[in-house]
C-alpha cells in the first residue's frame, strides 16, 4: 500500500477536499494549505515526501517557489497543478524543475499515478534552467486535452537533442511545433532552418540537404551549401517527410547513424551537429510496405512520436484560435471583429478539411471582408457552404468510386499482358495508369478544389500540383 507524506497547496477550498480524500483512500497522509507561505514553513522544517501545488496562490506565484524549495530539498518531487492550461505554462514547469505538470481540470487516477511513480522512481534532483524566453505569447494554442498532452511532451523534449516525428494532417501546425522545440529549447540560439520535401525537385533534393561541390553537375557553377550546413549548432525541419526520394532517404540514414555526411560530388565526410525534426501528413508505414520508404529510417525519424490531432478532434480549442486570429488580424490594422454564439456553434459543426490553417484565412476574410462588427451564422453559413458543411464528424467523404477505378485500371493493366513477364518498367507503367484516373477523379469529386484533392487523396498540395503537371492532368479554370 502506498505511503508517504503529501503537501497539498491551493486556494482552492474545494480541490483540497477532493484531493485530501482521493490521495488519503490509497493510504497517503496529506497535508493541505491554501497559501504559499505555510508551505514554504514547511519544507524548510522538512516535512513531506512530496509536494502538490497550485501555480497561482494568494501570497506567491508557485513558479517562484519553487526555485528556492530546490536549493533546500533538491530531490523533493513537486506536482505543479494550473488552470492556465498553456504550453506556457508546461515549459514554465519544466524549466523550474517541476516533476510533472497537470492542467486542471485533471482526471483524479491520472493524478494518483503520477504521485505513485515520482514517490516510488529513483530520487534524482530536478535541474532548474533559465526561461528560453520571456514572452507568454507561443503561437500553440488550445486548452482541450489532446493539446495538454502535447504541452507535457514538448516541455520534456526542450532540452533534450531527440529526435522528433510530428504527424499530423495539412494544417494543423506542424512547423509551429518543430519551431516552438527550437526556440524553447537548448538550441534556441543556433539556426532553425526548414526544408519542405514536396517542394524541391526530387532530382535536386540531395544537393539542398547536402550541398554540392563546383562541377558536381551541369550548372553546377559553384560550391553550395547545403542545408545541414546552414542548421549547424541548430534544428534542421524535414517537413513532409514521406515525399523524399530513396536515394536521399539512403544518405539522410547514413548522418542518423554516424553524424557526418558528404556533400554531392565531394569526397570529404563532414560532421555535422544539428537536432532533426520531422514531420509527415501521410502514413509512413503503408509508405514502408510498399517500398517508398525506408523501414530503418523509420524507426531513426520516430523515437519521439508526436501527433497533432486534426482540428474537428478539437473543436473546443476553436474559440480560442478565433481570439487568437482575430487579434492578430487587428494588430495588422484590420477593423476589430466578434463571432455571436450561434456562429461559434456553426464553426464547430464544420469538419475543417484544412484544420487551423483553413480556419486561419477564414478568420482573416472576415476581418477584412465583412463591414459588421459581430459576424453570425448566415455570413459564415455562407463562407462555408460547401458539401463538407454540416457532416457528422464521424461520417468520412466515401472514395468507394475511386478505389473501384483504381481495382480496373490494375486488372486492365495486368490481363493485358497475359502470362508472358511483365515487361521493363512496370512499376512507373502501373503508377502512371493508376495515378492519372485517380487524380482526376478526385478533382471531379471536389469539383476542382485541390486543397481538398490533396487532404482526400493525404498528399500535400504542392506534391499534388506536381503530379497534375507531370500527369497533365486537366484543371478545370477557376477552381483552386
Amino acid at each position: 500500500m502506498p505511503s508517504g507524506t503529501i503537501l497539498l497547496a491551493d486556494d482552492d477550498a474545494a480541490i483540497r477536499t477532493v484531493l485530501n480524500q482521493a490521495l488519503g483512500r490509497v493510504g497517503y497522509d496529506v497535508r493541505a494549505t491554501s497559501n504559499a507561505a505555510t508551505l514554504w514553513r514547511w519544507v524548510n522544517q522538512g516535512d513531506g515526501d512530496l509536494i502538490i501545488t497550485d501555480v497561482v496562490m494568494p501570497d506567491e506565484n508557485a513558479f517562484d517557489l519553487i526555485p528556492r524549495i530546490k536549493r533546500v530539498r533538491p530531490e523533493l518531487p513537486i506536482i505543479v497543478m494550473s488552470a492556465q492550461n498553456t504550453l506556457k505554462t508546461a515549459i514554465t514547469a519544466a524549466e523550474r524543475g517541476a516533476y510533472e505538470y497537470l492542467p486542471k481540470p485533471f482526471d483524479l487516477n491520472e493524478l494518483i499515478r503520477v504521485v505513485d511513480r515520482a514517490l516510488t522512481a529513483p530520487r534524482e534532483a530536478a535541474v532548474a534552467r533559465q526561461p528560453a524566453q520571456d514572452e507568454e505569447n507561443i503561437p500553440l494554442i488550445g486548452r482541450s486535452p489532446a493539446m495538454q498532452d502535447i504541452y507535457r511532451v514538448l516541455a520534456r523534449l526542450m532540452q533534450t537533442d531527440l529526435t522528433v516525428m510530428i504527424s499530423g494532417e495539412s494544417g494543423t501546425g506542424k512547423e509551429l511545433v518543430a519551431r516552438a522545440l527550437h526556440d524553447y529549447g537548448k538550441r534556441r540560439n543556433g539556426p532553425f532552418v526548414a526544408i519542405n520535401m514536396a517542394a524541391i525537385p526530387r532530382e535536386l533534393i540531395e544537393s539542398e540537404l547536402f550541398g554540392h561541390e563546383k562541377g558536381a553537375f551541369t550548372g553546377a557553377s559553384q560550391r553550395a551549401t547545403g542545408r545541414f550546413e546552414q542548421a549547424e549548432g541548430g534544428t534542421l525541419f524535414l517537413d513532409e517527410i514521406g515525399d523524399m526520394p530513396m536515394e536521399a532517404q539512403t544518405r539522410l540514414l547514413r548522418v542518423l547513424q554516424q553524424g557526418e555526411y558528404t556533400t554531392v560530388g565531394g569526397r570529404t565526410a563532414i560532421k555535422t551537429d544539428v537536432r532533426i525534426v520531422a514531420a509527415t501528413n501521410r502514413d509512413l508505414r503503408q509508405l514502408i510496405n510498399v517500398a517508398l520508404f525506408r523501414e530503418d529510417l523509420f524507426f531513426r525519424l520516430n523515437v519521439v512520436p508526436i501527433r497533432l490531432p486534426p482540428l474537428r478532434e478539437r473543436t473546443e480549442d476553436i474559440p480560442d484560435l478565433i481570439r487568437h486570429f482575430l487579434a492578430q488580424a487587428e494588430a495588422e490594422g484590420l477593423p476589430p471583429k466578434t463571432i455571436d454564439s450561434e456562429g461559434l456553434e456553426l464553426l464547430k459543426r464544420y469538419r475543417w478539411p484544412g484544420n487551423v490553417r483553413e480556419l486561419e484565412n477564414l478568420v482573416r476574410r472576415l476581418a477584412a471582408l465583412y463591414t459588421e462588427e459581430t459576424i453570425g451564422a448566415s455570413v459564415l453559413q455562407t463562407e462555408l457552404a460547401e458539401p463538407e458543411f454540416g457532416r457528422p464528424h464521424d461520417e468520412a467523404p466515401t472514395d468507394e468510386p475511386l478505389t473501384a477505378s483504381v481495382e480496373r485500371a490494375l486488372n486492365r493493366l495486368f490481363s493485358s499482358h497475359g502470362d508472358a513477364l511483365p515487361p521493363p518498367g512496370l512499376y512507373d507503367r502501373i503508377l502512371r495508369e493508376v495515378e492519372k484516373p485517380l487524380f482526376g477523379m478526385t478533382l471531379a469529386a471536389t469539383r476542382g478544389n485541390q486543397i481538398k484533392a490533396a487532404h482526400l487523396l493525404g498528399i500535400n498540395r504542392n506534391t499534388l500540383r506536381k503530379k497534375l503537371r507531370d500527369l497533365e492532368v486537366q484543371v478545370v479554370r477557376g477552381l483552386k
